[in-house]
């Protein structure tokens, strides 16, 4: 999951270098996945009207819902 959300991250980010993620788990089978990019990179990382970061959303489900878990995306 985490390097899934840091490809794609790091494709759109002009400053790739200063992605990290983390990754922490909680009640067995829930991920949290916690996105902090540069200022800069934000805007691009959230998209007109969260639409970028739905889109994220979206793939990142579909590859838990694979791996039998739930993931939950911040972005910081």
């Amino acid at each position: 999951m985490k390097e899934l959300l840091e490809f794609i991250v790091r494709s759109i980010a002009s400053n790739p270098d200063e992605v990290k993620v983390t990754e922490s788990r909680e009640d067995g089978n829930k991920v949290l996945l916690q996105l902090e990019v540069s200022p800069f990179d934000k805007g691009k990382v959230i998209g007109r009207q969260g639409r970028v970061a739905q889109s994220i959303r979206t793939l990142l489900r579909v590859a838990s819902i694979k791996n039998g878990t739930r993931a939950v995306l911040e972005i910081l």
